[in-house]
């Protein structure tokens, strides 16, 4: 049996690095909670690419989390391609080649969303999804790469970095039509 419950491969441990930050300044009191859902089968999860959508059931609760995890640089596909020859035979040996080629596989979070009432950034169902994604990527590692996007070349975003947008200026909206109906 591992020591850790969650994160006992070095796949699985970056994303309860996600939940548990090594910068961490004080003590998060909602991860004893996420950690008991995740381990009681309160989550359910669906992903999809770099998007990973989950249920959580909480007791009489239910809310539903996204979690969308940034698209790596395109080298980097191409270099895990090399390096990675067989996705479904991977241990913690390929993530040490991997970071010694100057690849982080680690997830980098895009945009997070939960339809709780907590209107955290971080709250407990965030958590606790990362929790469940960590023990499904402990038992197949290969799930680490897929969702990273390191497994769909055409997922693999341009060298250059553009900032994302969340949200449209006013200035790049046309007043003058908005409220004009069609004949």
């Amino acid at each position: 049996m591992p020591e850790n419950e969650f994160g006992y491969t070095r796949w699985g441990m970056d994303w309860v690095r996600l939940a548990e930050p090594l910068r961490s300044t004080r003590p998060e009191p909602l991860l004893p909670r996420a950690r008991s859902i995740a381990r009681n089968s309160g989550v359910r999860t669906v992903v999809d690419g770099r998007l990973v959508r989950a249920t959580i059931q909480r007791g009489g609760q239910a809310s539903v989390t996204h979690l969308e995890v940034a698209p790596p640089a395109r080298a980097a596909v191409a270099a895990v391609a090399g390096l990675v020859p067989d996705p479904a035979l991977l241990g913690d040996d390929a993530h040490a080649a991997l970071r010694a080629a100057g690849i982080d596989p680690a997830p980098v979070l895009a945009a997070t969303d939960c339809s709780c009432s907590a209107r955290r950034e971080r709250c407990v169902h965030l958590l606790a999804l990362c929790y469940e994604v960590a023990r499904q990527v402990d038992a197949e590692p290969a799930l680490a790469l897929r969702i990273g996007g390191f497994l769909d070349p055409a997922a693999g975003a341009p060298d250059t970095p553009a900032a994302p947008r969340r949200w449209i200026p006013l200035d790049d909206m046309d007043a003058a039509g908005w409220f004009d109906t069609p004949p």
